[in-house]
């Protein structure tokens, strides 16, 4: 008598590793547009915001520019590893 050999990762498993996989891709795509967008027109969060806490001499925007670049590296290493899971997933 043979057993069943279970499925590590069954059809919600699956689902919920694409949602996060496009939830994590869209975080990614969305922190890396803003900061590219934030050197070429640095006054974009005053001009949305209405908050000025630098007082247009530029700082708080590289602080935001480089809290952006580390998100938008932080998940698209995230988005790399989950879709290996993915890969490893749908081909078991």
């Amino acid at each position: 008598m043979q057993l069943a050999k279970a499925d590590p990762m069954d059809i919600s498993s699956k689902s919920k590793l694409q949602r996060r996989l496009w939830l994590k891709t869209f975080i990614g795509a969305g922190t890396g547009v803003l900061s590219v967008v934030t050197p070429i027109w640095p006054d974009w969060i005053e001009a949305i915001s209405g908050w000025d806490p630098d007082h247009h001499d530029g700082s708080a925007e590289w602080m935001i520019v480089t809290a952006l670049l580390l998100v938008t590296a932080t998940m698209l290493a995230m988005v790399a590893r989950e879709w290996q899971q993915l890969k490893v997933a749908k081909a078991s």
